[in-house]
């Protein structure tokens, strides 16, 4: 399927999402948000696709919203237009798949935002994140309120929000959102790697642990508790818990193949 403004690959089982306009890097405007809106659903339903990764084009990740479609806009319209965004978004959070993002250069504004919504980061030894909202007069929005705090902590997430400072890729390990600093000529190729490992796993396991997790800091132990063992009396009836059985068992790698 043709989009304008991004690229969307199957390998093997891997849907690879390239942000394509690498002239502004990679800024979002109307039109790649409604090409991410399609391609995100064309990965929730297609049942063979085992694990997302999701990289920009030329020298960055993203730049965030594109500067030249701000102010356009009524008050009644940006409401309208970030819960429509907050849906796609939703729908990345919820794909019950691995999701890796491989971050290739700078991830500003929303555009880090949109990084955060992966399950593991990739990053080059140069990238950079910043929250750049508060420099142009706004709020976070791509739901970054709510995904950093969870991942580095209400204090810091206070300081890198109200700043807008810069964040090297080093200093984004050190904090916690970030999984591994790569030279950038590998950041494909290992967040590729990456999902291709977890693509080999049992999905309906995986799928219903991030379920969970991501819900797991608005919940009560008691209701993460509930969840666990519903989610176990599913995956215990699957395929692939009983070849992981049977693998561990003839001392063997298993072959995990159900949804």
């Amino acid at each position: 399927m043709d989009f304008e403004t991004i690229q969307l690959d199957n390998q093997d089982g891997i849907a690879l999402i390239t942000l394509n306009r690498p002239e502004v890097l990679n800024a979002l405007n109307d039109q790649m948000e409604e090409d991410l809106t399609r391609a995100f659903r064309i990965v929730q339903e297609d049942s063979k696709i085992r694990a997302l990764v999701m990289t920009g084009a030329g020298r960055g990740f993203c730049a965030g919203g594109d500067i030249k479609e701000m102010g356009k806009y009524t008050a009644l319209e940006v409401k309208e237009k970030l819960q429509k965004i907050h849906r796609f978004l939703s729908t990345l959070l919820n794909l019950e798949r691995p999701v890796i993002v491989g971050v290739n250069g700078v991830a500003a504004g929303a555009g880090f935002s949109l990084a955060l919504c992966g399950d593991l980061l990739i990053v080059s030894e140069g990238a950079k994140f910043t929250a750049a909202f508060v420099k142009v007069g706004l709020v976070p929005d791509y739901g970054g309120l709510y995904l950093l705090p969870r991942l580095v902590g209400l204090i810091r997430a206070k300081e890198i929000f109200f700043t807008g400072r810069m964040i090297s890729a080093m200093e984004a390990k050190e904090m916690g959102f970030v999984n591994h600093v790569v030279p950038p000529e590998d950041v494909l190729r290992t967040a590729m790697e990456k999902a291709r490992e977890l693509a080999q796993g049992p999905s309906v396991a995986i799928g219903m642990m991030k379920r969970i997790l991501n819900r797991s800091l608005d919940w009560d132990f008691p209701t993460v508790c509930d969840q666990e063992a519903l989610a176990q009396s599913i995956c215990c009836q699957t395929d692939d818990h009983r070849e992981g059985i049977a693998a561990f068992l003839e001392k063997k790698s298993p072959h995990f193949t159900a949804r």
